[in-house]
């Protein structure tokens, strides 16, 4: 039995009081319903947050990190000093990272397999395009993304990780994708990883990403390769978010 987890995407967003608040919030009206629970705050609040979380079992994940561990790299973030932060989880590979930042698949593999060195939980994000999803590129742009890191970290490697299917045109859109078509995609994730290695994809946590609201999230949820969400704009507003972690159980 794999356990739900819904992960919130803070992306670029709050403040100080903004972010304690909202960690507040979700900390004291946590569903007991056997769900996993992760915010991911920006770099510089993850101090202030995971303070704010303390006692509570909800974990503590950051963004991105850098897949190099220490260097002339002004900017970048080590996965080991995110550890230090106490990070259960970060997230690599966002379609944000890939599009607007310019991280490749390889690069992606390098940020997944740092991550695991600093002993963090990589979250890898996978997705395609509307112009893929269109020209009927879905599964091959999913198995060139997943690809990349299963070369680099073999299949063992996601014993200990997550994996979040967002569809591109979904995120931050208000568009959905439908049940079937998040159904599609995360079966053919766990296809691909049970092709190297089929007890690590029947273990395998995979997320749905992409303008989940609780209003969808029960029905998606409901799908039987979906273990969960990664969630953004919902995961700002703490009654949202803890509606969607009670959906998920």
């Amino acid at each position: 039995m794999r356990t739900p987890l819904v992960a919130g995407n803070w992306k670029l967003h709050g403040s100080r009081e903004s972010v304690v608040a909202l960690a507040a919030a979700v900390h004291a009206d946590t569903p007991k319903n056997g769900v996993e629970i992760a915010v991911c705050p920006t770099y510089v609040h993850l101090a202030e947050v995971g303070a704010a979380l303390q006692g509570s079992v909800i974990a503590l994940g950051a963004q991105d990190c850098a897949a190099q561990e220490q260097g002339a790299f002004t900017g970048e973030v080590a996965a080991a000093m995110l550890a230090e932060y106490g990070c259960r989880y970060v997230i690599v590979g966002h379609s944000e990272r890939r599009s607007l930042f310019g991280d490749s698949d390889a690069v992606v593999a390098g940020k997944f397999a740092a991550a695991q060195r600093a002993g963090l939980t990589p979250i890898l994000c996978l997705g395609e395009q509307l112009a893929d999803r269109q020209a009927a590129a879905t599964e091959s742009v999913l198995a060139a993304q997943l690809g990349a890191v299963l070369d680099v970290s073999g299949a063992a490697a996601f014993e200990s990780a997550v994996i979040a299917y967002e569809p591109v045109w979904a995120i931050g859109t208000g568009v959905t994708a439908s049940p079937e078509q998040a159904q599609s995609a995360h079966a053919h994730i766990r296809a691909q990883v049970a092709a190297r290695d089929a007890g690590v994809a029947a273990g395998l946590r995979i997320l749905y990403g992409g303008s989940v609201k609780p209003d969808n999230a029960e029905q998606l949820f409901a799908c039987a390769d979906i273990d969960g969400g990664l969630i953004g704009g919902a995961s700002l507003v703490a009654g949202d978010f803890l509606n969607i972690c009670r959906a998920a159980g």
